[in-house]
């Protein structure tokens, strides 16, 4: 609600919540097989939406952030950093495991102590 081109009158406000949820179930069905992640930003839809669209077709959340920009330029509320102890409590219930994973989806090299 913040970009130009909504306050230039150019365009509606977003997709509701129904949508997005819509939207990351039907990509789950259609995508299978080709695209084997779908991931839920709990920036744009807090924790509460991203629990919920974890539950219809989303199997992965959006990582820790520090200093996102982008989203709260564009809008968004939700916050910008989410502490791992949160992220645990977000998907822990849902009996979904929290695992770190590089953006292509390998593992992370494990840090070095000194």
């Amino acid at each position: 609600m913040a970009t130009p081109i909504y306050l230039q009158r150019r365009s509606r406000r977003g997709p509701t919540f129904r949508e997005a949820l819509l939207m990351h179930a039907v990509g789950r069905i259609a995508y299978r097989g080709a695209i084997d992640n779908i991931q839920v930003s709990w920036v744009k839809l807090g924790l509460k939406g991203a629990r919920q669209v974890l539950c219809a077709g989303a199997n992965d959340i959006g990582g820790t952030l520090m200093d996102e920009n982008i989203s709260r330029a564009a809008g968004a509320t939700h916050g910008q950093r989410l502490e791992l102890d949160e992220m645990a409590e977000l998907v822990g219930p849902l009996g979904r495991p929290l695992e770190q994973r590089t953006t292509l989806y390998g593992r992370p090299p494990a840090l070095a102590t000194t």
